[in-house]
């Protein structure tokens, strides 16, 4: 238990945003791809998931672990129009709107609610996209559900301390997330091979020096000098740890930080690519298409396309 209780200390929280949606027609996400992690609250309607069309029913929560995509349907199973990730992202507004109304969060026959965050160990991996988690329902949890409620709530209105409660309830948010994992013993091989990143300071010094070093030589032989391993040893060792290539890694961390740039600033995608390792543009968006599904200029317009 003392490890789990370290892997929820070091986790960095950050509130990306909620909302509380209204279906407008029944469709299916083939592809359901996001970057953060996202809990829907199911209040009143029809919610599937997975290619076997598991049930959410009202009440229930549905967990999207961050970088996983997953088979996504919104209304009755078998009505509606299938689409891609592509699809939805550019035309949000035609499958959902966006309820502003307190007083009429849930009242909607086909409505969710969704709060969607980062969850990162030591502010560098993600925690459960660490864990290959796939998509996984969450039942008969009061406490959760209305910390989603609460969420949306305040990020509805301009209250003193709106920024400082929203953290606080996303960090809670995780906690009982985690807590709920470990209660039902799902994951258990995923959760103790991540209890080994506090074993072994120099992982702990390999993460540190890849995020502040995503834009410049970040081979193996590097790595191999940060850590204090042999060159033809230091990818093993990282896998061993993490359970997943050191390379594959740092092109995750590139690509996230990338989408980061895309969200927050104007730089031009060349800029972006660059700053983030890649000197080949064309290869950057190759990389980015392969890895988020869209391309790069797209994601650029995500938070405009769901701000809706």
């Amino acid at each position: 238990m003392e490890d789990y209780n370290k892997i929820i200390e070091s986790l960095g929280v950050r509130f990306i945003k909620a909302k509380n949606l209204v279906l407008q027609q029944p469709f299916t996400v083939r592809n359901y791809y996001d970057v953060g992690n996202n809990l829907i609250l199911l209040h009143k309607g029809s919610i599937g998931f997975g290619d076997e069309e598991h049930v959410v029913e009202e009440g229930e929560l549905l967990f999207i672990p961050g970088g996983r995509s997953t088979k996504v349907t919104y209304g009755p199973a078998g009505e509606g129009k299938s689409i891609t990730n592509d699809d939805l992202i550019t035309n949000r507004e035609k499958f959902f709107r966006s309820n502003n109304d307190l007083d009429l969060i849930g009242d909607a026959e086909e409505s969710h609610s969704y709060v969607s965050f980062e969850a990162k160990v030591f502010d560098s991996v993600n925690f459960f996209a660490s864990l290959d988690l796939p998509a996984f329902l969450i039942s008969n949890n009061t406490k959760l559900a209305n910390l989603v409620i609460k969420v949306v709530e305040e990020s509805m209105q301009e209250l003193p301390g709106k920024e400082r409660l929203i953290n606080l309830y996303t960090e809670q948010i995780v906690v009982e997330i985690v807590r709920h994992i470990l209660k039902n013993r799902m994951f258990v091989e995923q959760l103790a091979t991540n209890s080994t990143y506090f074993k072994d300071p120099r992982l702990i010094d390999l993460f540190n020096y890849i995020k502040e070093n995503l834009g410049g030589d970040l081979s193996n032989k590097v790595l191999s000098n940060v850590a204090n391993v042999s060159e033809d040893y230091v990818g093993q060792y990282f896998k061993m740890l993490t359970g997943i290539n050191p390379q594959d890694y740092i092109e995750y961390q590139r690509m996230e930080r990338a989408v980061f740039l895309l969200r927050t600033t104007k730089k031009s995608i060349r800029e972006i690519g660059k700053e983030v390792g890649y000197k080949d543009t064309a290869y950057f968006c190759r990389r980015f298409k392969m890895m988020f599904g869209i391309p790069a200029g797209k994601m650029r317009r995500r938070e405009s396309a769901m701000n809706i």
